[in-house]
């Protein structure tokens, strides 16, 4: 009874603006969550309402509220920053210069079960950092099958191989800003918290996060689902020689990490250096206009509606409102666990955009570490993986029939607690040493 009659008053004082954006939030929330509308629709009725209903509130007590602040987050820097790594994947992918990465590692694992596992998690990984998981994970399922075909029917390690790769790309997706949009929203909202963070420090931050989840990841594999005495037989690849356009790709693919890497050398934001693959690729022919439109735009819009949603709650000033609900001396450490399990529950039965757009919003008004709270949340939207539902690739590998839900269950929830616990207990440790949070 406690918790409601502290809830109410502070509800009860709320101006008309703030429960504009109040509503807005909860029909937000509403669907997002059971996905009635897809989600960049939802995206676009976030930006109505906000422009339409609670902007002309917002001009009676602040005059200088315009709706271009409504506008920007879908065409802003972190946009720019997700459209360069999609045209850069969709290069990669179209001249299969994905598959060649993934043939040359597989040839150096040999044939013993626990390394040619662990080379495609390796692939899956490095693939995810840079293009969509989904698309990586549909790739690596073409490559896996017809190793399936030679393991021997009732060996649990097939299992094992298939769940490697949904797990892997999930993971791999914490390497960098492009890798997810969790990332993408967390960068905005720690830029607006005061803390820009560069590309090369992003990496820095999550890097060991992933070599690790990715080594327990193999371990806890190998121990469900073990090889016993199996020798796989890889299929032959052969690849034909590099060609002009390659090689232009690889240049435009490592001059934009350069540009992405040095933004505080060049002294160009991070969206303007993602403009290069729009201008050298296209520009060169080598994507067509058949490939601007096949670009993931949905993704894109996704993003920006969770950006302009946190634009309608800051306004209002309901994010203040929403911290007066924490407890007047709450330890900052049960502030970081509550949005973490949050997030890590969330994430399992929806979107981990969804639940980002969701969650960081209301964090970046935390009193405290609120750039510890923000990477916390972005981490572990990526990492909670227990349901076919949980990601994209999970989706893909449960529909590949190759799996049940029991089998992804076990091993799902293992890895989502292994990096909840890794993420509460060393990140609040190794984030001020690298980030200066």
């Amino acid at each position: 009874m406690s918790v409601q009659t502290n809830f109410l008053p502070d509800l009860a004082h709320i101006n008309q603006s703030q429960a504009i954006s109040l509503s807005i939030l909860l029909i937000a929330a509403t669907l997002w969550v059971t996905e009635w509308t897809p989600l960049y629709i939802t995206s676009f009725i976030i930006l109505f309402l906000q422009v339409t209903w609670l902007l002309p509130t917002l001009h009676k007590v602040v005059s200088t509220s315009d709706r271009q602040a409504y506008y920007s987050p879908f065409f802003s820097d972190i946009i720019l920053l997700f459209l360069g790594g999609f045209i850069l994947a969709s290069a990669l992918h179209k001249y299969a210069l994905d598959a060649r990465i993934a043939n040359w590692l597989l040839k150096r694992t040999g044939s013993k079960p626990a390394n040619v596992m662990l080379g495609m998690m390796i692939i899956c990984a490095i693939l995810s950092m840079w293009m969509s998981n989904t698309a990586t994970t549909a790739m690596m399922f073409a490559i896996l099958l017809p190793i399936l075909d030679k393991i021997p029917a009732g060996n649990p390690f097939s299992k094992a191989l298939a769940l490697c790769i949904p797990f892997a790309c999930n993971l791999g997706g914490l390497g960098t800003p492009i890798g997810t949009p969790p990332n993408a929203i967390a960068m905005n909202y720690l830029a607006e918290a005061g803390l820009n963070i560069s590309f090369g420090q992003w990496m820095m931050a999550t890097f060991p996060f992933l070599i690790l989840f990715l080594g327990l990841l193999w371990f806890v594999l190998l121990k469900i689902y073990p090889p016993g005495d199996l020798v796989l037989e890889l299929p032959h690849m052969e690849n034909m020689p590099l060609t002009a356009k390659h090689y232009f790709i690889i240049f435009t693919f490592l001059l934009t990490i350069l540009g992405w890497l040095t933004t505080k050398v060049h002294g160009y934001s991070i969206g303007t250096a993602s403009l290069l693959p729009v201008l050298l690729i296209f520009g060169s022919g080598l994507l067509k206009s058949s490939d601007f439109k096949q670009l993931p735009w949905d993704v894109l819009f996704m993003v920006g509606g969770g950006i302009c949603l946190g634009v309608g709650l800051k306004e209002s000033g309901l994010t203040k409102e929403i911290v007066n609900l924490v407890p007047v001396g709450a330890q900052v450490i049960t502030i970081i666990i509550t949005f973490a399990v949050l997030a890590s529950l969330m994430t399992t039965f929806m979107s981990n955009t969804a639940t980002a757009n969701l969650l960081i919003p209301l964090a970046v008004s935390i009193e405290g570490p609120v750039s510890l709270i923000i990477l916390t949340i972005a981490l572990c939207c990526s990492t909670a993986m227990a349901l076919p539902v949980s990601t994209p690739p999970n989706a893909i590998a449960f529909g590949s029939g190759l799996l049940e839900t029991r089998d992804m269950i076990k091993p799902g929830v293992i890895i989502t607690l292994i990096a909840l616990v890794g993420l509460l207990s060393f990140g609040s440790l190794y984030w001020p040493i690298v980030l200066g949070v």
